[in-house]
């Protein structure tokens, strides 16, 4: 379970503080390169980012409304990243924005984020090489297209467990859990689609961002690799959910379909029971002089009903109706 942060301050050598504005303007004075982590700030906390970073009024203003498409702007002296990640409640997103300069590195998210608490643990033990800008956001960018890998391990298995269920029992749960199932694809797919087509830019350097160069493109190709990846099983995940939606109707068509033909079967077998209950029931003057005893019934009603019934059962069998 990850650990709730109200943020972190971190040094590229792993010294590590809680925000407050004069450690921020501590380390601006100082002039090395740090990761300033802002988990669900407060106003104060975002105040940070007008004083002392003093970044555009536009950007501080994305920085506060979430439920942003991923998408990457460049200012004077720095970029603003919008990028997602999987692990929150149930597989929920994780939005999160990110300010790179050539001496910092800020994110700011409203939820839990664990991808980046191994990263953090990484930089604060020493066993993460401390990086330069470029490779600082990657670092970031890269957790975080990582951490879709574990929930699309579990989405695999609820699929395989949803399928075995459909065929053998099919019922209304498995449905509706079909529908949230595709529904998070669907949050996720909107998502993916445009964060992949973002750093095939970045990996092909079509946009520039501080401490870029073509060794750095590198490790982007790496992170479109993996969105690539990420996109290609949500794609296929949603076509198993269709197919796995189609069993289930079909399963259940076929299965009142049944239900249909054994009724239509009892039915058509009690069709001429009831003929001859309706004529014998009828008070006509032969019947009632010749059928004075108990022979002739059991042998003009009860035998021949049997008899009927039994024929109609044998002809069903042979025609393969039951």
């Amino acid at each position: 379970m990850a650990i709730h942060h109200a943020g972190f301050l971190l040094d590229v050598d792993g010294a590590e503080g809680d925000v407050s504005a004069a450690l921020v303007r501590r380390r601006l004075e100082r002039g090395d390169f740090f990761w300033l982590d802002l988990h669900d700030p407060s106003p104060e906390q975002l105040d940070l980012l007008r004083d002392p970073f003093g970044l555009h009024p536009l950007a501080v203003e994305d920085a506060e409304h979430f439920g942003q498409r991923p998408k990457l702007e460049v200012f004077d002296d720095f970029v603003f990243l919008v990028a997602y990640g999987a692990g929150g409640r149930h597989g929920a997103l994780v939005e999160v924005h990110c300010f790179l300069s050539g001496r910092w590195l800020i994110t700011v998210h409203r939820t839990d984020c664990p991808a980046f608490e191994e990263l953090r643990r990484a930089t604060v033990e020493g066993r993460a090489p401390a990086p330069g800008p470029a490779l600082a956001l990657h670092r970031v960018v890269d957790a975080l297209a990582d951490s879709f890998f574990p929930e699309l391990a579990r989405l695999d298995d609820q699929i395989d467990r949803l399928e075995d269920g459909v065929l053998r029992e099919p019922d209304e749960k498995q449905l509706q859990q079909v529908f949230r199932l595709k529904r998070r694809l669907v949050q996720w797919r909107k998502v993916i689609t445009p964060e992949r087509d973002l750093f095939a830019r970045l990996a092909a350097g079509v946009v520039e961002i501080p401490g870029m160069t073509s060794d750095v493109e590198r490790y982007y190709r790496d992170v479109y690799d993996h969105l690539i990846r990420i996109s290609d099983l949500v794609d296929s995940y949603r076509d198993l959910l269709t197919g796995a939606m189609d069993v289930y109707l079909s399963t259940v068509s076929n299965r009142l379909n049944e239900i249909m033909k054994r009724l239509t079967i009892v039915a058509t077998v009690f069709l001429p029971l009831m003929f001859i209950v309706g004529f014998f029931g009828m008070n006509f003057g032969w019947m009632v002089r010749h059928m004075t005893g108990f022979w002739p019934f059991f042998w003009l009603a009860l035998v021949t009903e049997v008899a009927i019934v039994l024929v109609m059962l044998l002809w069903f069998r042979r025609r393969r109706w039951i």
